[in-house]
């Protein structure tokens, strides 16, 4: 299989971890990823709440990037995602009032979330036949924030209330997903910086429903969910009493591996003792030199 790639800004910065994840396990799934080339920003929520035009316009260019290339777009950030759909649908609507000649923009390939790949039938499959240490230790909270199902008119989200794909990819790596209340709640990732009081209060409620529900983590598939849940709690008893936010392709790269590098540790802000001790058997991963650094 191949796909063209589109990492977008998070995941060549704060969010560099999880591209190395996607790209690991991606190569042990048989996927190719093509970097779609001299890709930009799709402007996330910064454009659009700015100019509407910026909005769609940014994502646009990506797009008739990739159109060349005709394979399927893979995007793992929840927010890149949902621009592009929306830019897909404007574009498919009137290519004419966007300039756009009609006949170089009538692709057949899709816009695929991470999650939704994942969790095709012939990719667990191939997952569940490649893990060398089952996570069978790990309650899990799939946590799916907004941006990767709302709005359905523009993500063509089936289950977007009760989504399920997660709880897919979690199950064949081994781990027991939960059943609890929050898993599409708003995490309030665009006021973290505006309102703090507001995203701890949001995040504070998403945290303390996983943990009834008898969760030891909480995975996803969005960097912003990751980093707000993680960066939001109120860490009382310090970092080994919050609740660890892994993304789903770190769970799957840790169980097809059997490691979990100190370095991939070392970029949450929250301890994920709970992961390496399921992979390890210990409180800390063991690693060489390289896996340290």
């Amino acid at each position: 299989m191949k796909l063209s790639y589109y990492p977008g800004c998070s995941l060549e910065g704060t969010a560099l971890d999880y591209d190395h994840s996607v790209r690991e396990i991606c190569a042990k799934l048989a996927v190719e990823l093509v970097d779609i080339p001299d890709w930009n920003c799709c402007g996330a929520s910064s454009a659009h709440m700015t100019d509407h035009e910026i909005g769609l316009r940014l994502p646009m260019r990506n797009l008739l990037l990739a159109a060349e290339a005709g394979h399927d777009i893979l995007v793992p950030c929840a927010a890149c995602f949902q621009r592009l759909k929306a830019a897909d649908k404007a574009l498919r609507e009137n290519p004419v009032y966007w300039d756009v000649d009609a006949t170089k923009y009538s692709p057949a390939f899709e816009i695929i979330h991470i999650s939704t790949l994942l969790a095709e039938a012939e990719i667990l499959a191939a997952i569940k036949e490649q893990v060398v240490c089952h996570l069978d230790e790990l309650a899990i909270a799939c946590y799916y924030g907004c941006l990767s199902l709302r709005n359905p008119r523009v993500t063509d989200a089936v289950d977007w209330e009760m989504p399920q794909t997660l709880e897919r990819i979690v199950a064949a790596v081994g781990a027991r997903p939960v059943n609890w209340s929050h898993r599409t709640e708003c995490c309030s990732g665009s006021l973290t910086m505006a309102r703090p009081d507001i995203a701890e209060k949001l995040v504070g409620d998403i945290v303390t429903a996983a943990k009834r529900a008898g969760a030891g983590a909480m995975v996803t598939d969005c960097p912003m969910c990751q980093a707000n849940v993680e960066s939001r709690q109120t860490l009382e008893g310090g970092p080994d009493a919050g609740m660890p936010v892994f993304y789903a392709t770190e769970l799957i790269a840790a169980a097809l591996s059997g490691s979990y590098p100190v370095r991939q540790q070392k970029v949450h802000l929250v301890s994920p003792t709970v992961l390496s001790r399921a992979v390890t058997g210990v409180g800390e991963a063991s690693s060489s030199k390289e896996d340290s650094r």
